[in-house]
């Protein structure tokens, strides 16, 4: 089972909020999973303030797949109250290939598609990034740090193609698509070795998050991000969205990025999105954006968007 073609126009597309900007632990050490709804509710004001109608909770602030039932319940009745829907649902540093908790988060993301169907959410994302190492949280900007790096190693690749298929099948039973996150060092590090992925997992409901911030951001040369999203549009989901400025100095090999709103970075949105609406793009957006009022910047990001977006439904297949 796969879900119908959805028919959007730049008024009505999902563009959610990302929920990065907030923490999983509170100051006085208690966890957002075991805030009243009334905590919940403080948050969620934000993003509502902002002017957003969709949010993705992202599960480094909140895990809708560890809620008990009822606590979901009053959850996503929380969402609707305010006016808001969730059209996807992103995993972050929960890698099905993970060392140590490689079957845990293999049946955490199991949980997220039961999830996302339960809650009406169409999409997720899961990716093979790891948490972030002790430099990394030291770091202004933990991209300017090596990570942990996916193994060269065929049987790990192939396991992790079988995962994948997994969690796919699944989905498509539940008509639910599966963007798989562009991140440095991993499977799905390159264009060329994400396209390679997906085609090896071989459903059509599996597909690639191409969010090409992640690559373009780092102080290392990269492959042009036009050349990287001509490769993974005929491929493109739910879709991670967020820019860099990038400065490269060949004499002396300095690069030099820092984040930027959509229509200022490097990435030109206007040309990305067409490169993907002209393979039958029709999935959600996350905005993202690290540094200062994160969220304020994907409000103005959104904006941006929504006056590049189609007017109408012509470009569907």
């Amino acid at each position: 089972m796969t879900a119908e073609p959805r028919r959007w126009t730049r008024d009505n597309w999902p563009i959610a909020a990302a929920m990065i900007q907030y923490p999983n632990i509170m100051g006085d050490g208690r966890s957002v999973q075991d805030q009243s709804v009334e905590e919940w509710a403080e948050t969620l004001a934000d993003v509502v303030d902002a002017g957003f109608t969709e949010l993705d909770p992202t599960d480094s602030w909140l895990r809708l797949a560890d809620l008990a039932p009822v606590r979901l319940e009053s959850f996503i009745e929380l969402v609707h109250s305010l006016g808001l829907t969730i059209p996807a649902i992103s995993t972050s540093r929960r890698s099905v290939i993970d060392a140590e908790k490689g079957d845990e988060y293999l049946a955490y993301s199991h949980r997220v598609i039961d999830t996302a169907k339960t809650i009406g959410a169409g999409s997720v994302s899961f990716g093979f990034f790891e948490p972030l190492t002790e430099a990394q949280k030291q770091a202004l900007w933990f991209w300017t740090v090596d990570g942990a790096k996916n193994p060269g190693d065929s049987d790990i690749w192939n396991k992790a193609v079988r995962r994948i298929r997994e969690l796919g099948r699944h989905a498509e039973e539940l008509g639910i698509e599966v963007s798989l996150e562009m991140y440095e060092d991993t499977y799905l590090g390159t264009a060329q070795s994400a396209v390679r992925f997906v085609e090896e997992v071989g459903l059509p409901n599996v597909g690639i998050n191409a969010d090409l911030g992640n690559l373009i951001r780092l102080h290392r040369p990269m492959e042009h991000w036009q050349e990287m999203m001509a490769k993974v549009a005929p491929y493109a989901k739910y879709w991670h969205v967020k820019n860099y400025t990038r400065t490269e100095d060949p004499a002396s090999g300095v690069i030099v990025t820092h984040p930027a709103p959509l229509e200022s970075g490097i990435i030109n949105y206007r040309a990305a999105i067409r490169m993907a609406l002209a393979y039958g793009f029709s999935s959600p957006f996350l905005c993202e954006h690290y540094g200062g009022d994160g969220l304020s910047v994907c409000a103005s990001n959104r904006d941006y968007l929504r006056r590049i977006l189609p007017r109408d439904q012509g470009h569907q297949p």
